[in-house]
């Protein structure tokens, strides 16, 4: 099911138009039956000759109620133009033409109200020329123009064939993207409570969802759905819906308000939006102006920051931010339209292309502009990877929600995005852009470089560290380490895989004396006080990050194979006697408490062993 919206000026029998192709009369409000004016925004239905049903929004047409009108026009598919041909086109047609054309309606059909009352067939074709050349003018060159008498019924079988035709030109809507509901009418039904009425866009919505409603964060559940007075347990994205909710009073509900689901849309004061400005406006929008924006059926007043130029002339595109007096629901895509406060008058409109930027951005930056650029033209693989470059990884189901996507247009971006090389998926499933963890990359490179330049006979830098150096996650570093293959992790220490450990002819020496000694006395060695004096601090810490030595204690290290022979044989012990204790290790080893007992607490810290009061059981890693 889609939605159209009818627009014209207040004389030219909209109202009267739908109510014939209906049979529902989209005036509610006594003063407007009184006065035969649209006020505030109808609603109506009607079937076409396919079966299909599709949703009318009947617009304010008097410049008094424009600002009705386009609370009404947000969610519409297509639109009907009319003009009533004994008038032919008035001001407010021309307005309401501009803004169908600022919020990307494509496909519209005009319908020449009141043909009955014209004699003159050249008149007719005058005011049909009038037509097309406005049109024209808005890139509208192939739309309809259908001559229709509400009063007769003339045309209104074609103009419904037209209707069926023209809708089906319109591309499908998505099924499953992220529901929301731009609310345009408050209301309570004794019994059931507080009803709110909208356009459904971007998902679906069932009986039983928890929702919220914004800008204000209230919460909820849908107690019941209708459609076109149908009771429904579900409502797809294009439909006109009432939603009868739970847990939110009618009191603290209003139009403007948007319905989704809980943590899906959070209000923003600040937006990054594309700008077109109308060539007929009366004067240059300039930086800082202050504005009314209209989006969905919400609105709020805001300054504008012109991010390219101190002003813009009529006719003119650019960047703008838009900083909000009020707090919007806005997303991605979302199109809106800008009206000078006083003297009342449409400037343009466009669309947003970022509602969280997170900051005012300094102005005539001509990064700024290109990453604006590819947020509104990019492919959804560019625009996913552009999403993903902060500095950490990010869900892929956050990523997936400040985009809009689809479960089957997020898995798609993502796809196209990892083969295109822009992006890269973590060990945990997170996403990062693929230029972000060259960054990173680039960074933990640099970082190891320093450092063997500083620490020449150090194998690397151990993990945590490095981590706290330069302020990494744990996941994004562990993942860089698995798939790049410049770097090699080795006993938790990071290196360059280049580096390796040159000594000098000297230190050669020191570290040959000192290991003859370890062959001899192995499990009495010399402490690592009296083996820094022999070879050099330094190179018995180059040992120890080579594992040629394996250090127990603060005091106490062993040569690798004395070390390896001692866990080996402890192993042993305990398969076959269940315990051991300092005094059974030093006899087998021939060593003394000073060495037994810091190398069985060395084996309690990496669970082989278990300390039970003065013996030793196997532990969880035995």
């Amino acid at each position: 099911m889609r939605v159209i919206g009818t627009a014209g000026h207040v004389d030219h029998g909209k109202s009267t138009l739908v109510e014939k192709l209906s049979g529902i009369q989209p005036d509610r409000l006594a003063e407007e039956q009184s006065r035969k004016m649209t006020i505030d925004l109808g609603f109506a239905w009607l079937g076409l000759p396919s079966g299909e049903t599709v949703g009318i929004v009947d617009v304010p047409g008097h410049r008094d109620f424009i600002e009705n009108m386009l609370a009404g026009v947000g969610g519409i598919a297509a639109a009907l133009l009319v003009v009533a041909a004994d008038e032919g086109i008035m001001p407010q047609t021309r307005e309401h033409l501009a803004i169908l054309r600022l919020l990307d309606i494509q496909r519209i059909c005009v319908v020449l109200s009141k043909v009955d009352l014209i004699d003159d067939p050249e008149w007719l074709e005058l005011v049909s020329l009038e037509v097309e050349e406005l049109l024209a003018a808005h890139r509208y060159d192939s739309a309809p123009i259908l001559p229709v008498s509400a009063h007769t019924g003339a045309g209104l079988p074609a103009l419904k064939a037209e209707l069926q035709r023209l809708l089906a030109q319109l591309p499908p809507l998505s099924a499953g993207g992220q529901p929301r509901l731009p609310v345009d009418r408050v209301f309570v039904i004794s019994g059931f409570g507080t009803v709110l009425t909208g356009t459904l866009m971007g998902g679906a919505l069932e009986v039983g969802d928890a929702v919220e409603l914004q800008p204000r964060g209230l919460r909820g559940r849908i107690r019941g759905l209708q459609s076109y007075q149908r009771e429904l347990k579900r409502v797809a994205a294009g439909s006109r819906v009432a939603v009868n909710v739970t847990g939110i009073s009618s009191a603290d509900a209003r139009r403007g308000d948007v319905l989704s689901k809980p943590g899906l849309l959070p209000p923003t004061l600040l937006a990054d939006a594309h700008f077109s400005q109308l060539g007929d406006v009366a004067r240059r929008l300039k930086h800082n102006a202050e504005v009314k924006v209209f989006c969905g059926a919400a609105e709020s007043v805001a300054r504008v920051r012109l991010l390219e130029t101190e002003a813009l002339p009529p006719g003119a595109d650019g960047w703008l931010q838009l900083r909000l007096r009020d707090a919007l629901p806005l997303a991605r895509g979302d199109r809106y339209i800008l009206r000078y406060p006083s003297p009342a008058e449409t400037i343009g409109g466009g669309i947003i292309v970022n509602p969280y930027p997170g900051r005012r951005h300094k102005r005539f930056r001509r990064d700024v502009i290109a990453d604006l650029q590819l947020r509104l033209r990019g492919s959804p693989a560019e625009r996913l990877a552009q999403a993903a470059a902060s500095d950490s990884p990010q869900k892929p189901a956050a990523l997936q929600r400040s985009l809009g996507f689809s479960d089957a247009e997020m898995a798609a971006a993502t796809e196209e995005a990892i083969s295109a090389g822009l992006l890269r998926r973590c060990e945990d499933g997170a996403l990062i852009a693929a230029s972000t963890w060259e960054k990173l990359a680039g960074k933990v490179e640099a970082e190891l470089r320093a450092y063997h330049q500083r620490q020449p006979l150090r194998l690397g830098l151990r993990l945590a560290e490095l981590s706290s150096r330069l302020g990494l996650a744990a996941n994004i570093l562990e993942s860089i380490i698995a798939n790049e293959d410049r770097f090699v992790a080795e006993s938790r220490l990071l290196r360059l895989r280049e580096h390796e450990i040159i000594f000098s002819a000297q230190q050669r020496a020191s570290i040959e004396k000192l290991m003859q000694t370890l062959e001899q006395q192995p499990y009495t060695p010399p402490t690592i006080g009296e083996m820094n004096q022999m070879a050099g601090e330094a190179v018995v810490r180059a040992l120890l990050d080579q594992r040629r030595l394996v250090k127990v204690s603060d005091a106490i290290a062993f040569s690798t194979a004395a070390y390896d022979a001692l866990v080996a044989a402890v192993r042993q012990h305990l398969w076959a006697h269940d315990e051991i204790d300092a005094k059974t290790l030093r006899d087998a080893f021939g060593t003394t408490r000073k060495y037994a007992i810091p190398a069985l607490e060395h084996l309690d810290s990496l669970g082989i062993t278990q300390r039970v009061g003065d013996i030793r059981r196997g532990g969880r890693n035995l």
